[in-house]
């Protein structure tokens, strides 16, 4: 293989344990973000193009399993095992705001909470309107977004969990036919149906939203680890085993079945064109593949222990792999440029912010930090 195509990763550090999830945001008018899930109990908010870290939510007590952004980045969940509620059966989800670090929500569980995912709120009419207007065009954005702003949760309970966020203290909507613990959560048709996989059992389970009734099941051999919905709605992109295989989201036949060179645990299409693809798993690896062919077009090596997870950027320039050894990697698409530093570290919590991340996340002034350099160091989170 060609060594020009490899590209060179930003290094972003400041997680103390392995980094299980990653969300990239829509792009908005400042830019894309990206959130991260850690066992270390705190999620991390960071530049999606420069890798800059922009602050840590704070509040967790456990292993944080699963993290996602609304579509407008304005707000942040996350769905974790809390080590002090555990003694007591209950384990929480936190809802927060991305504007200032803060707790808006908790909502409690009477087990793990594994997955999370905001509601496919469309706004994007108003982000077409010129930069210097952007913070009302957000201000709107904001409160129109409340009128279908729901929250889905899933874990350990074998329940999926629809919260209304304009009544957060509200008894969520519940759909408990689930045959396992569920492990993996998306929307899908504009938030009519519910897509979720379970931990140890194969199979994607499609339900319908109106009836709480399961009324498709994609087949796998291997549980399903990870599974996408692309951004055009076209594809449903799954990773079960050795095992990456792409869904018509419409009408959820199989498209394209690869097998991988080594066991899976994330899988993820590009967006813009939808040509190539993703995967990461325990030969810590990230693999590049061309999508009408299977056939393996990079090789990104780095990272110290199995990748976990992996997620293009919403432009499709670059994709990003979270690993055990605690790392958050962004590779570039296409060929790096080599006359830059062989390893280019992004800045972590203890970093200077560069000029283009302050230009990015000026509106974030007032995001509410821990300690300087705290990187959720809780040795009591718990791994299960």
């Amino acid at each position: 293989m060609d060594k020009k195509k490899l590209a060179v990763p930003l290094v972003c550090h400041g997680h103390s344990r392995p980094v299980v999830d990653l969300f990239y945001s829509p792009i908005t008018p400042d830019g894309f973000f990206l959130i991260s899930a850690s066992k270390d109990s705190s999620p991390m908010l960071r530049n999606g193009e420069t890798g800059d870290w922009i602050g840590t939510f704070e509040g967790h007590k456990g292993a944080v399993w699963s993290c996602c952004l609304d579509t407008n980045a304005l707000y942040a969940a996350s769905g974790s095992a809390d080590f002090s509620a555990l003694w007591f059966s209950i384990f929480c989800r936190k809802l927060w705001d991305a504007l200032t670090g803060d707790e808006k929500h908790s909502f409690e569980h009477k087990h793990i909470v594994r997955a999370c995912a905001f509601s496919e709120v469309d706004l994007y009419f108003f982000l077409n309107l010129k930069y210097y207007i952007s913070c009302l065009v957000l201000a709107i954005s904001q409160f129109f977004a409340q009128d279908t702003h729901f929250l889905l949760t899933g874990g350990f309970e074998k329940i999926l969990r629809i919260f209304d966020l304009n009544r957060p203290d509200a008894p969520p909507r519940e759909v408990d036919n689930s045959p396992g613990s569920i492990r993996t959560v998306a929307w899908l048709h504009s938030d009519q149906t519910i897509l979720s996989s379970c931990t140890d059992i194969g199979g994607v389970r499609l339900c319908d939203v109106r009836s709480g009734k399961i009324v498709q099941t994609l087949e796998t051999k291997s549980p399903v680890t990870s599974a996408e919905v692309s951004r055009d709605g076209r594809y449903i992109t799954t990773a079960d085993g050795f095992t990456v295989k792409f869904w018509d989201a419409n009408h959820f036949g199989l498209v394209k079945s690869y097998n991988m060179p080594c066991n899976v645990e994330s899988a993820s299409l590009e967006p813009k064109l939808g040509n190539k693809f993703i995967a990461g798993g325990e030969d810590m690896w990230v693999h590049l593949f061309d999508f009408h062919t299977g056939e393996e077009i990079g090789c990104n090596k780095g990272h110290h222990g199995p990748v976990h997870c992996v997620r293009f950027s919403p432009g499709g320039e670059s994709y990003a792999s979270g690993s055990e050894d605690g790392t958050i990697r962004i590779w570039q698409t296409g060929p790096a440029n080599h006359e830059e530093n062989d390893l280019h570290p992004a800045n972590g919590p203890t970093g200077k912010v560069k000029v283009s991340a302050d230009e990015v996340t000026r509106k974030i002034e007032g995001f509410h930090i821990g300690k300087e350099g705290k990187a959720g160091e809780k040795d009591k989170a718990a791994d299960v």
